[in-house]
This record gives C-alpha cells, sequence and structure tokens, in this order.
C-alpha cells in the first residue's frame, strides 16, 4: 500500500485529488494539510512514501517544507512530488534542488497522476529527459569553480558512467543493457553513487551530475 501525503492550501485541489487517489487499490490518503509546516508536522507523524506538495503555499511554502523533509534523517522514505500551476520555472529547479523527487503541473491527466505516484513510491525521479534538458539548460548555466569538491572524486569509473546514463535519462534496465551488466549490478552502481554523494534519490542526482559539470547539457 502506497501512502500518501496531500500538502496544499487549495481545498478544492485536495479533494480532487484525493478523490482519484481512494479509487486505486493500492494508495492510500493518510492525512492532508494547507501549508508546509502543517505537512511536515504530518509528515513525521504518519511517515507517507510521497508528499504531494503545492510549491506556493501561505506560512511555509512547498520548497521550504521539501528542505525540511529532506534534510530530516527521520524521514528519508518521504518522496516529495512538487505540485505546481506555472509549469517549468526557477521555483521548480529550486525545489529539485531542496530534494523533490520530481514535479507535475496540476492539470495534468488522471493516468499520469497515479502513474507518477507510484513511480515517487518506488524512489525513482519524474524527470523525462526531456524536461532535464530544458532545466538545466535554463537554470544550471555557471560552472563550478575548479577546486569546488563536488564528491564525484570518490566514484569509481563504473559509478561514473552509471550517474551518467542516469542524468540522460536511462532506467537501471536501460543502463545495464548499456554497460553491459546486470539489472541488479546497475542498481548497485546507482545506489553507491546516490550514498557516496549524498543525493537522495535520483532526481538529485541528475541534477548533482549536471551541476558539478559531469553531463554537458545538450540542445534540445
Amino acid at each position: 500500500m502506497i501512502r500518501v501525503l496531500l500538502v496544499d492550501d487549495q481545498p478544492l485541489i485536495r479533494s480532487g485529488f484525493r478523490a482519484l487517489l481512494d479509487l486505486e487499490d493500492d494508495i492510500e490518503v493518510v492525512a492532508e494539510a494547507s501549508d508546509g509546516s502543517e505537512g511536515l508536522e504530518l509528515a513525521r507523524e504518519h511517515l507517507p512514501d510521497v508528499a504531494l506538495v503545492d510549491i506556493r503555499m501561505p506560512v511555509v511554502d512547498g520548497i521550504e517544507a521539501t528542505r525540511r523533509i529532506a534534510t530530516d534523517p527521520a524521514l528519508a522514505g518521504v518522496h516529495v512530488v512538487i505540485l505546481t500551476n506555472y509549469g517549468l520555472d526557477e521555483h521548480v529547479f529550486q525545489a529539485l534542488r531542496a530534494g523533490a523527487a520530481g514535479f507535475l503541473v496540476k492539470d495534468v491527466v488522471p493516468e499520469d497522476f497515479l502513474h507518477a505516484v507510484r513511480v515517487a513510491a518506488r524512489g525513482d525521479a519524474l524527470l523525462a529527459p526531456s524536461i532535464t534538458r530544458r532545466l538545466i539548460n535554463r537554470y544550471v548555466t555557471q560552472p563550478l569553480p575548479t577546486d569546488t569538491e563536488t564528491g564525484l572524486e570518490g566514484l569509481t569509473t563504473r559509478e561514473r558512467e552509471a550517474v551518467v546514463l542516469v542524468a540522460r535519462g536511462l532506467s537501471n534496465n536501460e543502463i545495464a543493457d548499456s554497460m553491459v551488466i546486470s539489472p541488479l549490478t546497475a542498481k548497485t552502481h546507482v545506489n553507491r553513487a546516490m550514498a557516496k554523494l549524498h543525493a537522495r534519490d535520483r532526481a538529485q542526482l541528475v541534477v548533482l551530475a549536471y551541476e558539478s559539470g559531469l553531463v554537458a547539457p545538450r540542445t534540445p
């Protein structure tokens, strides 16, 4: 059973999402919150698998709520998906930097919404390669200073290769095919890279790969 926390200051939005989720046998809405502060308290109380968090709310906004969840060791199993009315903007990238697993625009079709919840619950990133390129091309424009430690120094050659493939949008099975290894070994390389780079999930691994210069943006 996938446990979901809804955090949005608009009751109508919350009720609409809840109505969709309640129809699914494998998903349970465990709590609802109207701002980020309340959402953080309920996350600690209920330990959901997925927190659907509006990006713009009173008291504590979605970016700050995401940051607090991502930095709380007790909430390591909570995957944040940002909800936005505005599509791709600088706030979305800030949320990904803060630790969000991905984002959804609120006018998403029900099938894609439900799929996204399941993907996030598995710990996968909700970032298609095309969206990743747009994010990076718009917001990761300044190279890091040459003396900046990125953490990449601790990665093995195979782990670096796996990170590059993750940043290009490949699944573990596709990484396995590309590296001519088993899917289990591919997953191990990815997980070890995440641990060494202190990346909460694959979305953060993608951001780190581009920000460190390990992967260069491609033109669309």
